[in-house]
């Protein structure tokens, strides 16, 4: 009998582990709709209603939805939901219909509008790109009577497959029955990659158009950490990896911390987090404190800036979580990509090197005064076990973090900088005497150092944190760090990544903040090598030619 041969494909691995299972797609997108008739005017009222009825079938599904979810799931299905209700969306849509255009014609011409705007505005923006594109398909589908587009159901277990997942899907997904997620779109800083992090699911994304060689219910390897999918591959052998990637991932549940090396060297494991909710949630893990606050959640959501105390009280909700420990603030990390209505910020040509993060305050520094004002305000009462740490976004230059600590220690607020732009990687040097510590944001610094988009799934290849001249600009900031007894840490989605953090240790990097569910992999990880093999793993990474030579070389290091 003729041997069979295994045949792989490769993508951007996001999630580490194994599965193996048959592949099961998601229901297909509805086709887009081609030019049609003008609606006589008559007919067009009844056609708004056709298409207002659909929206609202959609939005009340999505709700019905969230009612049997909890936490951040249910709010992403309300906010999906809130979308489809959207007065400007739909305003929009009438118009179209209006001027003649049948309803699922107005429906894609809305989106299209939308999608076009928010693509220019980049960033935070950018991502919603996503979502729109999801509620369009949703009512295209209602509208046709055709079924609704996203998860399938399944019996048994399966690995989803999908052009791209969108956060109504990934909110909803049954951990019990999808056993790993592969899509064609995405990037290491995707929704879907953050999601399946979340979910501890092997994911693997920005496969591309080879993907589609893939079918319906054929077996499948998965391997998430290297980022491969293989065809035919030996069933025994796959089933014999699946359990081996189970022993370990039940190893990594029973783990615990404080997060060391196998000789003893420490590194602080720390949460990423966007409110109280999510502190709350890291301080039942094994986080020992926060890492990155994401301060803009208040900000973005409100039609003018929140008062002082206003602030204080949402800040406070994150702080009693965390009552005795360490918790790292960024200060407001909007620009131009993350419109705020009442900071006055002028629209732009290229808004990701546009006025972002701290320049915001260049022309607007009683915006940032207030912030800080209300960071003091609620960390009265913490004592010195207990430090607040405050960071200001998208520092780079010494003037700009010499400034920026000033007014900082006007307030007793201990001063730190994000180390995003490549200028201060390479002048950490010039801007650490004025600071007293640094946190290394991994997803911009990629972004900047590679020149291409975080959110593009053809460079995803490109925004990866494994890139050696990325791990080189990280290096030289921990030597200053260490020249200058300055603490580093990192708190970009490269911390999340179990074999990347012991690279990360390697460097000299003293902290790591990560989603609360990823800390117990990488504490495990860890905890399997000695400080040696860290600064071996390190050298490894950064002595390769790309992001895949890194990730292979460690591997083979670390696990063999």
């Amino acid at each position: 009998m003729e041997a069979v041969h295994s045949t792989s494909i490769k993508g951007t691995g996001v999630v580490a582990g194994i599965a193996y299972a048959p592949a099961v797609w998601a229901r297909p997108r509805p086709e887009l709709p081609t030019p049609a008739d003008e609606v006589p005017e008559e007919q067009r009222s009844g056609e708004y209603e056709r298409f207002v009825a659909a929206s609202d079938t959609v939005a009340e599904r999505l709700l019905k939805r969230s009612s049997h979810l909890e936490g951040s799931a249910a709010e992403v299905l309300k906010a999906t939901a809130g979308m489809v209700t959207d007065r400007g969306w739909r305003k929009t849509a009438q118009k179209f219909i209006n001027k003649g255009q049948p309803a699922e014609n107005a429906t894609a011409a809305a989106t299209d509008k939308f999608v076009t705007m928010f693509e220019a505005a980049g960033g935070l923006m950018a991502e919603r790109t996503t979502d729109l594109k999801d509620i369009r398909d949703r009512v295209l589908a209602e509208l046709r009577g055709e079924p609704e587009p996203g998860l399938p159901e399944i019996e048994g277990e399966g690995v989803l497959f999908a052009d791209d997942l969108s956060p109504a899907d990934t909110a909803t997904l049954n951990t019990e029955n999808i056993v790993a997620l592969v899509t064609e779109l995405g990037g290491p800083t995707s929704h879907t990659a953050i999601i399946a992090r979340q979910l501890s699911l092997p994911c693997i994304v920005a496969v591309g158009s080879s993907i589609s060689s893939v079918e319906q219910d054929e077996m499948v390897l998965i391997d998430g950490a290297m980022g491969t999918i293989t065809l035919n591959a030996d069933p025994v052998l796959s089933q014999e990896k699946v359990r081996e990637s189970r022993e370990t991932a039940a190893l990594v549940a029973q783990w615990r911390g404080p997060a060391k090396t196998k000789d003893e060297y420490r590194v602080q494991l720390l949460a990423n987090v966007a409110d109280g909710s999510a502190a709350r949630l890291a301080a039942e893990g094994q986080a020992e404190g926060i890492g990155l606050y994401r301060t803009e959640l208040s900000f973005l959501s409100a039609s003018e800036e929140p008062s002082v105390d206003e602030q204080a009280k949402i800040y406070r909700k994150v702080f009693e979580a965390f009552p005795a420990s360490k918790v790292v603030i960024r200060t407001l990390d909007a620009g131009s990509d993350k419109p705020i209505a009442y900071a006055n910020m002028i629209a732009e040509e290229n808004p990701a090197l546009g006025v972002r993060g701290l320049r915001i305050a260049n022309n607007n520094e009683p915006l940032l005064t207030r912030q800080l004002d209300a960071i003091a305000q609620a960390a009265e009462g913490r004592g010195d076990e207990a430090p607040t740490w405050v960071m200001a976004p998208m520092v780079a230059t010494a003037r700009e973090a010499k400034w920026f600590a000033g007014l900082c220690r006007e307030r007793g607020l201990v001063a730190g900088a994000m180390i995003e732009v490549p200028a201060a990687a390479l002048m950490a040097d010039k801007l650490m005497p004025y600071l007293d510590f640094v946190s290394i944001g991994t997803n911009d610094l990629t972004q900047y150092t590679m020149a291409a988009d975080r959110l593009s799934p053809q460079l995803a290849y490109l925004t990866d944190p494994w890139q050696p001249a990325v791990l080189r600009l990280i290096r030289h900031t921990c030597i200053v760090g260490n020249d200058t007894q300055t603490p580093v840490g990192v708190c970009g989605e490269a911390a999340a990544d179990p074999m990347l953090a012991c690279v990360l240790t390697g460097l000299g990097v003293n902290s790591l903040s990560a989603a609360s569910t990823a800390l117990p992999g990488v504490g495990a990880q860890l905890a399997k090598v000695d400080l040696e093999t860290c600064k071996k793993a390190a050298d490894l990474a950064l002595e390769s030619v790309g992001a895949a030579a890194a990730r292979e070389a460690v591997r083979e290091l670390l696990l063999g």
